[in-house]
């Protein structure tokens, strides 16, 4: 049976983790999941999977986040780590620093948000929707390799596929949000709901509109590839790290959820 107890979910402009593995999709009741790699990473079974695609075809407002979830659960993943490019919105950011996220404001429009549109009712609690464990281990080993690391910081995620406004960016800032991406959600929060361990690596690939003249695709994939290697060495050594048992809360994320 296939199994893995960690996944990566990359974004734009990281790509190749490991080499070989066995690639596959999963039919899920949202329908067919991005295609997924399972390999093997500091002896742990690991299911890799390119929410773009494998050739970065699928738009930010296009993906199947409940089927890429959905699927991850099938092969019984408790921990997922991801990456995400990101514009500055703090202006302490620049280009080539990295952050981790400890909380989220959530700006999408059209995205189906949960797994429980059904009875029973339930809202779950994102107080911590950022795994405090995970975001721990992902940090000491960030620190290792990575000379600008920001670990307290809001992630904002809008709809896309369009880059922000200036004036929306003074908004969100005037908000106190850090970063700016189109990815990050609902995924983090369907995750949540099954009870699944979330964090995520984020490269600043650009400021923000109105901080600089214009945004161009080429710089937040060129960033990307630059930092490639860092961002794989990094999670790699989080991997490595990752305790077999989970002391965080969670698996217990839907305790008190249900009406």
């Amino acid at each position: 049976m296939r199994k893995a107890a960690i996944a990566i979910i990359t974004g734009t402009g990281t790509k190749t983790f490991f080499q070989g593995g066995t690639k596959f999709r999963i039919g899920t009741p949202y329908g067919p999941s991005a295609i997924i790699t399972l390999g093997r990473i500091c002896n742990k079974n690991v299911a890799l999977l390119p929410r773009h695609g494998e050739t970065h075809e699928i738009p930010p407002h296009k993906i199947n986040y409940r089927a890429n979830i959905w699927a991850l659960h099938t092969l019984n993943v408790k921990r997922i780590l991801a990456t995400n490019a990101v514009g500055a919105i703090n202006l302490q950011y620049k280009p080539g620093d990295f952050i981790i996220p400890s909380d989220f404001i959530d700006f999408t429009k059209y995205r189906s948000l949960t797994f429980y549109d059904d009875a029973p009712v339930t809202h779950v609690d994102v107080s911590n929707l950022y795994c405090p464990e995970l975001r721990e281990h992902l940090f000491k080993s960030a620190k290792q390799k990575i000379n600008r690391i920001w670990n307290d910081a809001v992630y904002l995620c809008t709809e896309g596929p369009r880059y922000e406004s200036p004036a929306e960016i003074r908004m969100y800032r005037s908000f106190g949000c850090d970063v700016v991406g189109m990815t990050g959600l609902p995924e983090a929060v369907l995750a949540h709901e099954l009870n699944i361990c979330y964090s995520t690596l984020c490269f600043v690939s650009n400021m923000a509109a109105g901080i600089k003249k214009r945004i161009s695709t080429d710089e937040v994939a060129e960033e990307g590839q630059k930092l490639g290697n860092i961002i794989k060495e990094t999670l790699f050594e989080t991997i490595t790290h990752i305790p077999r048992k989970r002391n965080c809360i969670c698996s217990r994320a839907l305790e008190g959820a249900r009406v």
